[in-house]
C-alpha cells in the first residue's frame, strides 16, 4: 500500500462525512517542523548563545507581538493578498478586519494553508516560533519588530475601549 493510499485510508477512516485534508496538515506539520529545526541549526550553526530561561519581559513582549502579527497576518484587510490564493473574501470582519472562506477548489495542500492562513490561533505557534527564533539570532531587530506590534496591539485596545467608551456616553 502506497503512502497516498494509506493516507486516503486514513482520512476516510477518520472523517468519512466532512472533507478534512489530513496530507495537507501532514506537509502544514512536516513545514513547521522543518521551520524549527532550520532556527536550532541556525542557532548552532552562528553559536549564538539559547538563554536557559527566557526573561520575562521577552516572553510578555513576544506573546503581546505573536497575538498582533497573527491577527495581522489572518485577518486584515491589508494582508488579503497573501491569503487571497488559499481564501475567498465573504464579509467585512470588523475593526479593519476581513471574513473569508477557505477555497474548496484545489489541492488538500491548498485547503489546510487556506485553513492555516485564516486562523490567528493556528499561525500563532508559527509566528511564536518565529520571533522567538528571532530573539536568539537577531535579538535587537527581533525585539524593534515585536515593540512595534506590541505597540499596535496595545493602541488597538484602546482605540476599542474609546469606541466602547463613546457609545456608552452617548447611549442608545
Amino acid at each position: 500500500m502506497t503512502l497516498r493510499d494509506r493516507i486516503t485510508h486514513l482520512r476516510e477512516a477518520y472523517a468519512p462525512h466532512e472533507h478534512r485534508p489530513l496530507d495537507g496538515y501532514a506537509v502544514a506539520m512536516g513545514a513547521f517542523g522543518t521551520l524549527a529545526a532550520s532556527l536550532a541549526v541556525a542557532a548552532k550553526v552562528t553559536g549564538r548563545p539559547v538563554p536557559e530561561r527566557p526573561a520575562t519581559a521577552d516572553v510578555v513582549l513576544i506573546s503581546i507581538a505573536t497575538h498582533k502579527l497573527s491577527r495581522l497576518l489572518a485577518k486584515d484587510a491589508v494582508t488579503s493578498p497573501l491569503r487571497a490564493p488559499f481564501t475567498r473574501y465573504t464579509e467585512p470582519g470588523g475593526s479593519a478586519e476581513v471574513q473569508e472562506e477557505v477555497r474548496a477548489d484545489g489541492s488538500a495542500v491548498r485547503h489546510a494553508i487556506g485553513e492555516l492562513v485564516t486562523c490567528p490561533f493556528c499561525l500563532a505557534m508559527w509566528v511564536a516560533a518565529g520571533l522567538t527564533g528571532g530573539l536568539v539570532l537577531a535579538p535587537r531587530l527581533t525585539r524593534l519588530a515585536a515593540v512595534t506590534l506590541t505597540a499596535t496591539a496595545v493602541s488597538d485596545f484602546l482605540q476599542m475601549g474609546y469606541s466602547i467608551a463613546k457609545e456608552a456616553a452617548e447611549g442608545p
